[in-house]
């Protein structure tokens, strides 16, 4: 859930030298993109990100607590603010599941800029990204040390939403009419292919930057948004606000991919791979959780999202529940085929300038 702000992991990659040097710095700004799931932003019970991180202590692979049977310290960045997508985080910290595998995890949002770039400088142990920033930030000018380590979801839940008694059935309909998107850097790219595929003509489309006010603005400010029917779809049901929706993976089958995953710096899975096991083994109980528990995993939830209602926590919960493992045998596995899929898409739109094998973007090697 994320993208009120336009997120563009080449402008990231390009300020890590920046980043190095003012990495002390605390201002708030630069939430990598929270609008792609509609989400207003709000509280959360989360410390500063950075503060006790992991990433800039020295363990060892042996024993699951440090000297004297403390907790090691690991900090997640998430994408945005506390949501569904992270439920088997929070149920795992709720649980004690970390605690039992030796970790003091602390969840933040992230406050100095793009959270792929803040797990690349060692601001934090983990963090929640897509695949294609991930593709994005491997492939650019100066890549960012990073790598996929975890598939929150096993499919690709967006798509285009219109307002239903607007009649816009396929893209091809989205000709003549307003796109309010985060102006991310594959957004066009994906309007311009699905368009292309129903023998739509995209120079026919305006794009404009959403104002945040939601799904109430395909009334009358714009005609399409991207939704993700985890989030969106959820709380136009609740609102009673009727909608058309086109899942983005049913328009182009390399649309489905990724998203989100869990990301952790080349230097963390080298030099703590112990630890990552670790972290992962208690976080895929937390999804495993969350799979057999939806009703009470959004009640833990909702104790570090209390700005959203039980009822809307329940409803996205139990959608996902059905979608964390959807087509596989464990949690967090990814296959290399999805991601050499929309790594040609992104190579065939121009979204990036080469291709990357799936090996050096993601790994399984950590899940338990």
């Amino acid at each position: 859930m994320r993208r009120h702000l336009a997120r563009n992991v080449r402008n990231a990659a390009a300020g890590l030298a920046a980043l190095l040097v003012l990495s002390g710095c605390s201002g708030q700004g630069g939430n990598e993109g929270a609008a792609a799931a509609g989400q207003e932003r709000g509280s959360s019970p989360v410390t500063e990100a950075g503060s006790g991180s992991g990433a800039d202590q020295e363990t060892g692979s042996g024993a699951n607590r440090g000297s004297g049977g403390s907790l090691e310290e690991v900090t997640v960045i998430l994408d945005y603010v506390a949501n569904t997508n992270h439920t088997g985080m929070y149920v795992a910290l709720d649980q004690g599941y970390y605690e039992e595998e030796g970790l003091e995890v602390n969840i933040v949002e992230p406050t100095e800029g793009a959270t792929a770039t803040l797990i690349a400088v060692g601001k934090g142990d983990f963090g929640i990204s897509y695949q294609e920033d991930v593709t994005i930030a491997l492939t650019s000018a100066d890549p960012l040390p990073i790598k996929a380590i975890a598939a929150i979801i096993q499919h690709n839940t967006s798509g285009f939403a219109t307002y239903a008694d607007k009649n816009i059935r396929s893209p091809k309909d989205f000709e003549g009419k307003i796109y309010a998107g985060w102006g991310g850097p594959g957004e066009e790219a994906v309007l311009k292919a699905v368009m292309a595929q129903d023998q739509g003509d995209f120079s026919k489309l305006t794009m404009v930057i959403s104002d945040g006010s939601g799904f109430e603005a395909l009334k009358d400010k714009a005609d399409i948004m991207w939704f993700y029917e985890a989030w969106d779809n959820v709380k136009c049901k609740l609102n009673d606000f009727p909608i058309q929706y086109m899942p983005v993976r049913d328009l182009d089958e390399r649309l489905d991919y990724y998203t989100p995953v869990i990301i952790a710096s080349d230097d963390t899975l080298a030099q703590k791979p112990d630890m990552v096991r670790r972290f992962l083994s208690a976080t895929a109980r937390g999804y495993e959780y969350a799979i057999d528990n939806p009703q009470e995993s959004a009640r833990i939830l909702q104790k570090y999202a209390p700005d959203y209602s039980l009822e809307m926590l329940t409803m996205s919960q139990e959608y996902l529940a059905s979608k964390y493992m959807e087509d596989a045998d464990r949690w967090g596995e990814m296959e290399a085929r999805v991601w050499d899929n929309y790594t040609e898409f992104m190579v065939e739109y121009g979204v990036i300038d080469k291709a990357i094998e799936a090996g050096q973007c993601f790994t399984n090697e950590f899940l338990p």
